[in-house]
C-alpha cells in the first residue's frame, strides 16, 4: 500500500511530526487540518492508498498521543460532512495503536478516540495526534516518537497484512474509549469506527455508515454495554443490530 502524511502549516504538532518524517511522501495544507476537504484529490495524493493526518489534539488531558478515524455522526461542527464518516482500516488503526504503545515515553498516555471531526475525504485515512496543549505540541521528543510510530506501523502492516485479526466497530462509551483501548491493544479484534455514547441514539443510517466505511468489512460489533445509555436505548440498539445480521458482543466478554 502507498501511504502519505498530510499536515497543516497552522498546526504546531503537525509541523513538529512532519519535521521528523523523511521516508514518506508528505503534503501540507495552509488551512486548519480539519477543513482540508477532498485533499485526496490533489494530484500528488491521487495515487496514494491511505492518508495519515498528523495533527494536534486539544483538550485537558495533558501528555497524550492518540489515534482515531475522522467523521461526523451528527452535525459537522468541526469540518467534514454532517452524518458522514471517512473510510478507515480497522487493521491499520490497530497496528498504529499497538506501535504507539511500544514507543510511548514515561508520563505520557496513549488512547484511541471515537470517530470525530473533519475533513471528509474518499480515501481511507486516520488521524494521529499529539495532545493536549501548546507545550506538548512543540515537544520534539513526542514529534519524533509519532514519526517513528508512523514508519514502524506502516512497516508492520505491510509485513503482516495477512495476520488474522477480526475487523469490528465499536458502539458506546466515552470519547477516549477505555474499554476499546484494551481490546485494540491486546485482543484479536481490530476496531475501525467507534460511535460514542454522546452520539446516541443510534440510527440505522449511522450503523450502516460505520459498517460500510470500515475496511475490511466488520465481522462483529463490540458494545461498551454500560456506555449505551438507559435500558430503553440499549434495547433499541440491540433491535437495530439484529437487523444488521452481524454478530455483536459486549466488551466485557472479550478476552483482553
Amino acid at each position: 500500500m502507498k501511504f502519505a502524511v498530510v499536515y497543516s502549516k497552522k498546526d504546531t504538532a503537525g509541523m513538529n511530526i512532519a519535521s521528523f518524517i523523511s521516508s514518506l511522501p508528505k503534503h501540507f495544507v495552509d488551512c486548519d487540518i480539519i477543513n482540508a476537504e477532498n485533499i485526496d484529490e490533489k494530484p500528488e495524493l491521487k495515487d496514494k492508498d491511505f492518508i495519515i493526518f498528523a495533527s494536534k489534539h486539544q483538550g485537558k488531558k495533558g501528555k497524550m498521543l492518540s489515534v482515531h478515524a475522522p467523521g461526523n455522526w451528527r452535525k459537522a461542527e468541526l469540518g467534514g460532512k454532517p452524518e458522514r464518516v471517512c473510510k478507515t482500516s480497522s487493521i491499520i488503526l490497530k497496528t498504529f495503536f499497538q506501535e504507539i504503545n511500544k514507543n510511548i515515553p514515561k508520563e505520557w498516555e496513549s488512547t484511541l478516540e471515537c470517530t470525530h471531526h473533519g475533513p471528509y475525504i474518499e480515501k481511507p485515512c486516520l488521524f494521529i495526534e499529539i495532545g493536549s496543549s501548546e507545550k506538548e505540541w512543540k515537544d520534539k521528543h513526542a514529534g519524533g516518537i509519532i514519526a517513528e510510530t508512523i514508519k514502524q506501523a506502516i512497516d508492520s502492516f505491510n509485513k503482516k497484512e495477512d495476520k488474522k485479526f477480526i475487523s469490528s466497530i465499536g458502539i458506546g462509551g466515552p470519547h477516549y474509549c477505555p474499554n476499546f483501548n484494551k481490546i485494540q491493544l491486546n485482543s484479536k479484534y481490530a476496531i475501525g469506527h467507534i460511535i460514542p455514547e454522546h452520539a446516541l441514539p443510534l440510527t440505522e443510517e449511522m450503523l450502516q455508515e460505520a459498517i460500510n466505511k470500515t475496511i475490511p468489512k466488520p465481522e462483529i460489533i463490540l458494545l461498551d454495554w454500560k456506555g449505551l445509555g438507559k435500558s430503553e436505548q440499549r434495547q433499541q440498539i440491540i433491535e437495530l443490530l439484529k437487523k444488521s445480521g452481524l454478530e455483536f458482543k459486549r466488551t466485557s466478554e472479550v478476552e483482553k
